[in-house]
């Protein structure tokens, strides 16, 4: 704890330095009256994101990380002072160099031709107001994108329809709709009203299953009380099945031996119950219309980093499986199908996982996607094959750390499986 704090106040003096090299960056562009106005403002507005650092610190000093939503609004608030600062000096430092490249030649040549070393800084020139509102310019989009996230983004639910095909999808399952939610972190989530319009949308799509694919709380079972009642309200024509998220792990208590724990996670896997959920925890459920079947199978987390949950068992979960059956899995981590789903004996037609988050930041355009997710995930958005298996990754329906969302929004998939002709 006191690490997270220490890493936190040097992030804050970070701050500090971007503060005061920002204050002075604008300071030029309000001459005369407007300078006071301009300050008091500017301060005004700083004050209160050091307020927002204060709260955080108080927060992880309360052991209350990713459970207090006062908790995110301060954050976000922190972030995005720190990120649209942190633009502007970049955007500035671009001219900077360019001064003090244009300085440094001029009291080169000046030095060679007079012989003599002259003052330096009458070479540099100064900094052109032009400039000055571009950097500021360059910060804006952070500032309001961000801000934009932190209080509509989070919620703005997006509904993304995939059509599957398979040769030996069993008839009786053509056109059949899973809808397919990850990453609820209900800990995060701080409006009843938008998370009920979230589960009225899903409910539209008319599923015939409903699945959830892990990381239902940030770090403790009784962050989802709140929320029962409303995700009880999701209907699938044959069902609700979850499985556990590396987050779903992180509340067991480390102390009172065996005991604390067994009493932890039947308190949490009731939780499920009371949502008409049924938990797949290495197991297999047949789903079954019309005289034909598909196998549900869910895993427990397994993670191919060293600090996630390894508690997927694979071959545990296939154990009443035939060959020849058709296979939707449920897995938490993506890592998990490039190292145990790909190369298993056993195919997988299709597997759901989500815990990537899109990073909750990033462009998704029908021919452009990207995010910070990318570079530590290979896997980390939307459907993927190889060896005629699919992955299909969803970027998550709540949050986590920064309180919002920016181009990735909260996503509810519609997985539509037809038989290929």
């Amino acid at each position: 704890m006191r690490e997270r704090i220490g890493g936190l106040l040097f992030i804050g003096f970070i701050y500090f330095l971007l503060d005061l090299f920002t204050y002075f960056g604008l300071k030029p562009l309000f001459v005369g009256k407007w300078l006071r106005p301009y300050q008091i403002i500017y301060w005004l507005t700083s004050l209160f994101t050091y307020y927002s650092l204060y709260k955080l610190v108080q927060t992880m000093e309360a052991g209350s990380l990713f459970r207090d939503t006062s908790y995110n609004f301060y954050l976000g608030v922190f972030i995005t002072a720190l990120v649209s600062k942190l633009v502007f000096l970049i955007a500035l430092s671009v001219q900077d160099i360019g001064r003090l490249g244009i300085g440094l030649g001029r009291w080169v040549s000046a030095s060679l031709n007079s012989g003599k070393i002259l003052d330096e800084s009458s070479f540099i020139p100064a900094r052109r107001n032009f400039m000055r509102l571009a950097a500021a310019g360059l910060a804006s989009i952070p500032f309001t994108t961000m801000l934009y996230g932190i209080t509509k983004g989070k919620y703005r639910y997006t509904v993304n329809k995939v059509q599957l095909s398979f040769k030996d999808l069993p008839k009786a399952f053509e056109g059949f709709k899973i809808v397919q939610i990850s990453d609820i972190h209900a800990g995060s989530l701080d409006s009843i009203e938008e998370v009920t319009r979230g589960v009225q949308m899903v409910n539209e799509q008319d599923p015939d299953l409903v699945l959830f694919t892990g990381d239902l709380v940030n770090s403790s079972k009784s962050e989802v009380n709140p929320f029962i009642d409303t995700f009880k309200q999701l209907k699938g024509k044959h069902g609700q099945f979850a499985v556990l998220g590396n987050h779903d792990y992180y509340g067991v208590p480390r102390s009172g031996g065996e005991a604390a724990q067994q009493g932890y996670w039947k308190d949490f896997f009731a939780k499920y119950e009371q949502m008409n959920w049924q938990l797949l925890n290495n197991e297999s459920k047949r789903i079954e219309k019309d005289g034909e079947y598909l196998q549900l199978l869910g895993v427990e987390n397994w993670g191919a980093g060293p600090w996630f949950p390894k508690r997927g068992d694979l071959d545990q979960c296939l154990t009443h499986c035939q060959d020849d059956d058709f296979c939707v899995l449920m897995s938490h981590d993506p890592t998990h199908w490039d190292h145990k789903v790909i190369d298993h004996k056993k195919h997988i037609h299709l597997t759901l996982s989500g815990h990537t988050h899109g990073m909750q930041f990033g462009i998704n355009l029908p021919n452009f996607k990207w995010s910070p997710a990318q570079y530590r995930y290979p896997r980390w958005m939307g459907l993927y094959e190889e060896a005629g298996q699919y992955l299909y990754v969803n970027r998550g329906f709540g949050f986590l750390a920064f309180p919002g969302r920016v181009g990735m929004w909260p996503e509810i998939t519609v997985l539509e499986l037809t038989k290929e002709t």
